[in-house]
């Protein structure tokens, strides 16, 4: 658009084509801070000419230890030139760089309240971690959004792509430890419609700039705000309304209460979508009992057994201590009922409430446990 002539130069992809590209002459690199410094110590790229250097994602630069190469870069260059450093967050390190480097430099803010984009609704689920998959595809099936869908760690990405792609859901996976082609494959895919789904890690969904995202999908809620805020940027955009949508552990509640006091804006918590009747789960949802269990550890569970059944509260423990093979420090409250009876156990011991329990009759009456989850 602007006539000048732009040279990318980054690990993964062919060195020499870089080489013979930079030796033709450009007016613009745009480089990653490994390769830019390679280039230098080749002598295939000569800095003392610079007018301006813009260092972008900032932040995440400096987070993935690339301190040296970015200093090593800015002091190849003439001390007369325009420096421009973009970040999603303002951290020390980076005021610090800008404080060593740059020449009474000026702080521009974009306040919170513009990076959060009107046209994007944003709820939380409340799951656990044995669940979250069931709700994922719950979603993928109901609402068949086009998403980009976050996870904390390269590993979660590759397993969840592996998993949903196993369910015949055409996703695709993008994290810094894939070759630069598969990557660049990957967001064209994505970018242009082959695939309707990314999986990705928040580093390497950095830059990305698609318009028609209708969903992002925290599937592992982020620890701090700015990621949040970055995240949900992804969607609503365009004069397109867009949904954030965050799944969270019981551990993780304290965090949308954070989040929404930062931001000023409420995070609904809304139920998994309700499936079409007589349509059947992509997968099937489990009992977890790290997610139901209270502060203490202890699980609810209904037993079919009660006062009519002639028991009491004593006698209906040793019941279930002795059948269903329970610690007694690992049984809580009894509250005994007529017909039915409602005891709290540890989480360590659910299997055995509802697998070994019922496998016992008492005065020829099958015993049936249910797990309270509400």
């Amino acid at each position: 658009y602007t006539g000048h002539v732009c040279v990318p130069i980054y690990g993964g992809a062919s060195i020499e084509g870089q080489l013979k590209k930079l030796k033709a002459g450009c007016d613009i690199v745009i480089g990653t801070p490994g390769r830019v410094r390679d280039m230098i110590n080749r002598k295939a790229l000569n800095l003392s000419e610079i007018q301006a250097m813009v260092l972008d994602e900032a932040d995440r630069m400096l987070d993935m230890g690339f301190i040296e190469d970015i200093e090593y870069i800015l002091k190849a260059m003439p001390k007369q030139r325009h420096t421009l450093l973009f970040s999603a967050t303002m951290q020390e390190n980076v005021k610090q760089l800008a404080f060593d480097y740059m020449v009474n430099p000026k702080e521009i803010s974009v306040s919170q309240d513009e990076v959060i984009l009107d046209l994007t609704k944003q709820y939380y689920i409340s799951v656990g971690r044995r669940n979250k998959s069931w709700a994922l595809c719950r979603i993928l099936d109901i609402d068949e959004p086009k998403a980009i869908i976050f996870c904390q760690t390269k590993k979660m990405v590759d397993v969840l792509e592996e998993r949903l792609s196993d369910l015949d859901y055409h996703v695709v996976a993008i994290h810094g430890d894939m070759p630069q082609t598969k990557r660049e494959k990957v967001i064209k895919d994505f970018k242009e419609g082959r695939t309707d789904v990314l999986i990705a890690t928040d580093v390497a969904a950095r830059g990305l700039d698609i318009d028609d995202i209708s969903y992002v999908i925290n599937y592992d809620m982020p620890d701090d705000i700015d990621t949040y805020i970055h995240r949900i940027g992804r969607t609503g955009r365009a004069g397109r309304e867009g949904t954030a949508v965050s799944f969270v552990t019981s551990e993780e509640e304290h965090l949308v209460k954070e989040f929404q006091m930062r931001i000023g804006i409420d995070i609904e918590k809304r139920s998994v979508p309700e499936a079409e009747p007589g349509q059947r789960d992509t997968i099937k949802r489990v009992v977890d009992y790290d997610q139901i269990s209270d502060v203490f550890g202890m699980c609810k569970f209904e037993i079919n057994l009660g006062k009519n059944d002639g028991f009491k509260k004593v006698s209906l423990a040793d019941f279930i201590i002795r059948n269903a093979r329970i610690r007694e420090v690992s049984l809580g409250k009894v509250e005994i009922g007529p017909d039915s009876s409602i005891v709290e156990v540890h989480k360590d011991f659910g299997n055995r409430m509802t697998m070994d329990l019922t496998k016992v009759r008492h005065n020829g009456k099958k015993v049936m446990v249910r797990v309270i989850q509400d």
